[in-house]
């Protein structure tokens, strides 16, 4: 048995405030999307902390190789 999805108002015979707002039909159901929301958006964020800090770690791995390139020292051959 499928969970009822949540039911708009029918505007069109009644114009109360209450017109446009989702009646929800099962709590739990709602509750458990909405946990589930969260849990990915955690998961998201972990992994854009991570993309970011890789990012970062080649940035600073090619300003080393190029200054390491640039040293006035340096002798070519």
């Amino acid at each position: 048995v499928q969970p009822e999805s949540p039911k708009m108002s029918d505007n069109t015979s009644d114009n109360t405030d209450d017109s446009d707002t989702l009646e929800p039909t099962d709590s739990e159901t709602i509750l458990l999307a909405l946990d589930q929301i969260s849990q990915t958006i955690d998961v998201m964020t972990s992994v854009v902390g991570r993309l970011r800090h890789f990012v970062e770690e080649q940035e600073t791995s090619r300003e080393a190789e190029l200054r390491e390139a640039m040293r006035p020292d340096r002798v070519l051959h």
